[in-house]
């Protein structure tokens, strides 16, 4: 289903000195670094699965889900989803996935969330009988009814969180992306989109690959971790490998993060 073998990934960052001699030498000469958001990565995730992918800010998640989404081209290795080469093969890849950033928004902000619903609708040409199909079973199990006439911009961040993931899943997508889903959202919120999700896998057989801070979401979805940092894959296995000696989750990445220097 999913296979990532050597990646790589680099930014050029430029720098320079605060004040305003040093924004004038900058005009003429930069300063380069180059950060290495991914060294070496290989995994591979078999369909059904429902892996978390874990790591301190600036770890490399975002950029591992950006390439396997089709948005960023790797500097080396090799990547393959569903046979795909994601970045070479977008238009087919995009049916396939759905993608859900936690602070980016695929809403439009200034008319109500079904309009935004329709016009994926033909960006992803869901013929009208699926796309009422799973309009109405995503309406009802995120109980979305009094939402939909609602502009994004007047939605709580709970609120445009479910309705961001019904957005990626109108296309009954096979492998769904979730980076940060239940970020600001409430016990009660959070409870629904974890039933939600472990349901759709269930039904659907849909892998789910899930980046966040918030262990409790971990625990409660995944079984298999892959943990990242300084873009590389430090660890492969269970919550079980990482909590050894621990007795929460958090002390547990703490004290690996401290052993591994991160």
């Amino acid at each position: 289903m999913i296979m990532m073998e050597h990646v790589s990934k680099t930014y050029k960052v430029s720098k320079r000195d605060a004040g305003f001699i040093s924004a004038c030498k900058a005009l003429f000469r930069r300063d380069y670094e180059h950060i290495y958001a991914l060294d070496d990565v290989s995994f591979s995730i078999e369909e059904g699965e429902m892996v978390g992918y874990i790591g301190p800010n600036g770890a490399g998640k975002s950029s591992t889900i950006k390439i396997l989404s089709g948005i960023l081209t790797p500097d080396s290795g090799t990547c393959l989803v569903n046979g795909r080469v994601p970045w070479k093969n977008r238009i087919e890849h995009v049916k396939d996935i759905g993608v859900v950033f936690g602070q980016r928004s695929q809403l439009w902000w200034d008319v109500p969330v079904i309009d935004s619903y329709e016009l994926l609708k033909e960006i992803y040409k869901i013929d009208s009988q699926s796309y009422r199909r799973n309009l109405n079973q995503l309406t009802e199990l995120l109980n979305l009814s009094q939402l939909l006439r609602t502009p994004a911009r007047q939605l709580s961040l709970g609120q445009r969180m479910r309705c961001e993931i019904a957005a990626s899943l109108l296309h009954n997508p096979h492998i769904l992306f979730l980076d940060e889903p239940t970020i600001g959202l409430d016990a009660v919120s959070k409870l629904a989109v974890r039933e939600f999700i472990l349901q759709l896998n269930k039904e659907n057989n849909t892998t789910v690959i899930l980046t966040t801070h918030d262990m409790s979401d971990i625990e409660a979805l995944t079984n298999r971790v892959i943990l990242i940092g300084k873009g590389r894959i430090l660890l492969d296995g269970s919550l079980r490998d990482i909590r050894r000696n621990y007795e929460t989750t958090e002390e547990a990445l703490a004290g690996f993060y401290l052993a591994n220097g991160i």
